[in-house]
């Protein structure tokens, strides 16, 4: 199960980056182009008071932001083919130089935007001329309290230049730098450890060979703790020098504000499932009983609870039950679906040096792609239905909405993606039966517990470490990792040992350094799980509702754009209906038993 070098592997399990650019070279000559361009953006330094003026440097301003996004697809993306090549380091990095470049050159454009009169700005807005920019204008009328002065802007934007340097550090250790130890599979062979191989082998019936992988993962991260922990505090005090700069209480606030949606969806989620902790404790109990385990540890979470019962399929049967799965959605889904597949948008199979984990990424500037790291699993099938949801509600919305509209805000974006999630597995339970059936059933408890449960303790655990900064008291490696201990004993209960390495999970979390992401996977599932029963219940009539979600972009703020697929995660009912559906799903599967 080694991986194998990039260049074995057919080129039909591929995605087509000529589809951006048709060589380097050609990323060469664009890249040029633009960075001789963005000087000449200072000439409407001063002069943004003319409705004409103004629309011209807008325009320019998106044009040169999109082949800026072009460049960095491209470079980031031949980048994450495999990380280890310098050629695509360099272009990367270019790139992210050339996007401070650019901001530093129209950073002006926001500030002197924001000093016109409220009422120039709403004629802005409501103009058809500026119709493309009617967002940007709403957004500049709300942000216009905590725009700062031009010199203020320009240094912030200056700062840009090394602001994200955790996150590349943590990337560069997690995918070329970690080493672990190998492993033995079942048979006692020694096997090459990866964070590929990881998640097949947590789900292997033998408890030895768990461990075994348990304990290499998390012992290279525990070696590194305090290196890590380091690094992670650097991007959370980054996250409070933001907010404090533009007047936020808390960089949790600053962050739902730049979304458009109330803090008070973040709080309504830790308390709906906070408070809703005791039927994943009998859950976690069930499997204890079921596994006939005399201690129940954390690396035992992930084994399914009826032998035999994982999906192993090959890449091209898994493509055909996710198509089959997905029909639901109608005849022009699938059609595009075909194409994601059909025509180069998917990267498939692991590769020495490729980049860990599934992504979907693009859209505007050329079709989306997604990235996966494709082994024989019922998770890697979801995978593939995860993405390509990721991957179609982008390409919905690029096709809809103007490129300054396109870009839906992360607290929609894993909505459309976890539906696919839930429509396949309800697919295949319409004719499960015995053994598969108690399978599939469990698989849906863990869908909940891994997006729902665990992204919410997540959260948890996000908001006190930044609580700590904010307050100005001392974090070390040791607060870090007692605190995630603590939170997951409050998830999981009693039923389960809490191995003491757990408490290094934290550490391995990339999205951690993405701050206030993860929650949105719990209430992305939490919308989620209403769409998908709304669409196996109403069937056509309800997707065109769903589908002016998948096109709205960001052209409405993120509530208002759920609300026209009939889910107002303000309202007490989703997160019931959620929860309801665990309950329901553990009581059937106990009946089974």
């Amino acid at each position: 199960m080694a991986k194998i070098e990039r260049s074995e592997i057919d080129q039909k399990y591929k995605w087509h980056l000529e589809d951006i650019f048709p060589s380097d070279e050609a990323w060469e000559d664009l890249y040029f182009k633009v960075d001789e361009f963005i000087p000449s953006l200072s000439k409407y330094d001063g002069r943004l008071t003319e409705d004409d003026i103004i629309y011209e440097c807008l325009e320019k301003e998106n044009n040169t932001s999109n082949n800026i996004a072009k460049l960095y697809y491209y470079a980031k993306m031949k980048l994450d083919e495999d990380v280890r090549k310098s050629v695509y380091q360099g272009m990367v990095s270019k790139t992210e130089m050339l996007m401070v470049k650019f901001s530093s050159f129209v950073s002006y454009i926001t500030p002197q935007l924001s000093r016109l009169s409220l009422d120039k700005l709403k004629s802005l807005e409501a103009s058809v001329k500026f119709e493309d920019y009617s967002v940007y204008f709403r957004t500049l009328i709300r942000d216009k309290e905590i725009i700062l002065s031009d010199k203020e802007e320009k240094l912030l934007s200056e700062v840009g230049m090394f602001s994200g340097n955790s996150q590349d550090v943590f990337h560069m250790f997690d995918d070329a730098d970690i080493k672990f130890r190998p492993v033995k599979d079942e048979e006692g062979h020694k096997v090459e450890m990866t964070q590929g191989l990881y998640g097949v082998l947590m789900s292997n019936p033998s408890q030895k060979v768990r461990k075994d992988a348990w304990e290499s993962m998390f012992t290279s991260y525990k070696d590194m703790i305090n290196t890590l922990s380091q690094n992670y505090v650097g991007n959370v005090k980054k996250d409070w020098f933001y907010a404090k700069i533009r007047g936020f209480s808390s960089s949790l606030d600053y962050a739902m504000y730049a979304e458009d949606v109330p803090p008070t969806c973040y709080k309504k989620l830790l308390e709906a499932v906070g408070s809703n902790t005791k039927p994943l404790h009998e859950y976690i109990a069930f499997r204890k009983k079921v596994l006939n385990l005399k201690t129940l540890n954390m690396y035992d979470l992930y084994v399914p609870i009826v032998n035999g019962g994982d999906i192993k399929l090959s890449y091209e049967e898994a493509v055909k039950l996710v198509k089959n799965a997905l029909s639901v959605n109608g005849k022009e889904y699938l059609s595009i679906l075909d194409k994601a597949f059909n025509e180069g948008w998917v990267d498939v199979f692991e590769n020495n040096g490729k980049r860990t984990g599934a992504y979907s990424w693009g859209g505007v500037v050329c079709h989306p792609f997604v990235l996966l790291n494709y082994n024989e699993s019922t998770h890697e099938i979801f995978t593939i239905a995860h993405e390509l949801g990721h991957a179609l509600h982008t390409y919905f919305s690029s096709e809809k909405q103007p490129s300054q509209k396109a870009d839906y805000e992360i607290f929609v974006a894993e909505i459309a993606s976890t539906c696919n999630e839930v429509l396949l597995l309800k697919h295949l339970l319409k004719t499960a039966e015995g053994e598969t059936r108690k399978y599939l059933l469990s698989y849906y408890l863990d869908m909940f517990r891994t997006t729902i449960f665990r992204q919410t303790m997540f959260s948890e655990f996000e908001e006190y470490s930044h609580s700590l900064i904010e307050k100005g008291e001392p974090v070390s490696a040791d607060i870090l990792s007692d605190k995630y201990l603590e939170l997951n004993k409050k998830y999981y209960g009693k039923a389960v040992k809490h191995n003491e390495m757990i408490k290094y999970e934290w550490a391995r979390i990339p999205h951690f350094y993405n701050s206030f992401y993860v929650y949105k996977y719990a209430t992305g599932m939490i919308a989620a799980v209403s769409i998908a029963n709304n669409i196996l219940e109403k069937g056509e009539k309800y997707f065109a509702s769903y589908k002016k979600f998948l096109s709205a972009g960001g052209s409405l703020p993120p509530l208002d754009i759920l609300r026209l697929a009939g889910v107002d995660l303000e309202k007490d009912e989703p997160y019931e209906t959620a929860m309801k559906e665990f309950r329901e799903t553990l009581d059937e599967l106990k009946k089974l038993y």
